[in-house]
């Protein structure tokens, strides 16, 4: 789930906003220390995957350690955030696809045009099965990280030591705003990593899979993030950051990849940039399946969804609604004449990363709740590490709603009140658990079990044996309310 995270649209797009905005020349810092907090996570996040494997991922953790009620309100902030995410990315795709293509080559199209395109490339990758995502996904992530490598080893090879400013380690000078704003874009540049669980059910031996790819994921991520933006503070300079940032803003890394590297380089590096979108966007989509998918086969939401294809298992009718979704979302914006980045994509951004953080915390809660009576609880991995992984994600909650404005950069008191939808969907998730409980006992009850089986081999698939069970062959749950 690399590929999901979007390591090259995550340097181009949101770093050169940290730099200007948040952490400065200490934006490395900002990296380091949303990957410690992450890693936290995934190690209760990984222990919890042993015992509960779901395409609803954290939306099945939460049920495992907080009740069915906190689950479904999840559920739908789930779905609110990561449509959010997949509808940016349309938009980000369409903008830059348009920008790219007129000043490159003088062609000029509406932006909503190529965000059609993306659309129906992402649409019939969806609707097919999780092999051939699986591969399209490698392949983007694999020519994003070599790029990636490449500008760093030209900037060290010409700075040498000095492409590791100590300045970069200095986050005295911060204000809480910046070091604040620094966090939260940091925080905003992992999503994605934790879908490694929405597999599960996919994967051979998801007890082992899962685990392994969510460590990856948060320590390659972290790891190559902090390196790199360390190495782009010695190619700029630690006291220019600011000032350069803001005055390039998104042609920062085209810029410093063409000075250190050649305009081949940042030639291809522009068009790697929008496969990094694709890919990321392809991962967002892929994610909402997986939880309509889920909430369909437990009936929360209309049980066609939870249906799989009949040749290859997968949630083909929830990404059909997932397309749907994109096209009236981006069409309503593009035919309404809005600017697809500063309306679409910058408050559908700031909306999917305050979800996102919010459902990662409530799982990190959910982690010590499972763990909390059971007598294979470790002080470490069910204890300490999803304590400090819930104490670091909730302050990130705190500042990114505190500069939510910042944020989204605009001054729409619509765009950004868009937060309060969260405890608005939330508290009727929260009703319509009630609701199924006296009304609907049968699907109440099933709401959240985890589906233990392996998945069939390719072959059972081809013959119509769907990739994913049923509701009725899932587990009992493991912690009653």
């Amino acid at each position: 789930m690399i590929a999901a995270s979007a390591p090259l649209a995550a340097m181009i797009g949101v770093l050169p906003l940290s730099f200007a905005l948040g952490g400065g020349a200490a934006t490395p810092v900002m990296y380091v220390v949303a990957g410690v907090i992450l890693l936290c996570f995934a190690v209760g996040y990984a222990t919890m995957s042993r015992h509960v494997t779901s395409s609803g991922a954290l939306y099945a953790y939460i049920r495992a350690g907080l009740g069915r009620r906190s689950a479904v309100a999840a559920a739908l902030i789930a779905l609110l955030s990561y449509n959010a995410l997949a509808v940016m990315l349309v938009g980000a795709f369409g903008y830059f696809t348009r920008l790219i293509l007129q000043i490159g080559f003088g062609f000029t199209a509406p932006w909503a045009v190529y965000a059609g395109i993306a659309i129906a490339v992402v649409g019939v990758l969806g609707y097919r099965n999780i092999d051939i995502s699986a591969k399209v996904l490698g392949l983007l992530m694999a020519a994003e990280l070599f790029i990636l490598l490449v500008f760093d080893l030209c900037v060290v090879g010409n700075k040498g030591v000095q492409a590791f400013p100590l300045a970069s380690l200095d986050v005295s000078t911060l204000s809480q705003g910046a070091i604040g704003l620094g966090l939260m874009f940091a925080f905003s540049s992992f999503l994605g990593f934790e879908a490694t669980a929405v597999y599960g059910e996919e994967t051979r031996d998801p007890q082992r899979t899962v685990p392994v790819a969510t460590y990856t994921a948060v320590a390659v991520v972290a790891v190559f993030y902090g390196l790199t933006s360390w190495i782009s503070v010695g190619a700029i300079g630690p006291n220019h950051v600011r000032s350069a940032a803001e005055q390039e803003l998104g042609n920062l890394f085209f810029t410093m990849a063409e000075q250190y590297a050649g305009k081949t380089v940042s030639d291809v590096m522009t068009l790697f940039f929008l496969t990094s979108l694709l890919a990321s966007l392809l991962a967002a989509h892929n994610s909402v399946n997986r939880y309509m998918f889920a909430l369909g086969r437990e009936r929360i939401l209309p049980s066609r969804f939870g249906s799989p294809h009949p040749k290859h298992g997968s949630p083909a009718r929830a990404s059909l609604v997932q397309t749907m979704i994109n096209i009236v979302v981006v069409g309503g914006f593009a035919v309404a004449g809005l600017d697809p980045y500063l309306t679409l994509s910058v408050s559908m951004s700031a909306l999917g990363t305050l979800g996102a953080v919010l459902l990662q915390a409530a799982a990190a809660a959910a982690v010590l709740g499972f763990f909390w009576n059971r007598p294979d609880r470790h002080w470490w991995k069910t204890g300490l590490a999803p304590v400090l992984a819930l104490l670091g994600l909730a302050t990130a909650v705190v500042l990114i709603v505190a500069n939510y404005a910042e944020l989204t950069g605009v001054h729409s008191v619509v765009i950004n009140s868009l937060p309060l939808l969260f405890p608005v969907v939330a508290v009727a998730g929260w009703l319509y658990a009630l609701w199924l409980r006296r009304e609907r006992p049968e699907v109440y009850a099933v709401i959240g079990r985890s589906v233990p089986r392996r998945p069939p081999e390719p072959a059972d698939i081809t013959d119509g044996t769907p990739r994913f069970p049923s509701a009725a062959s899932a587990s009992e749950p493991t912690r009653p309310e």
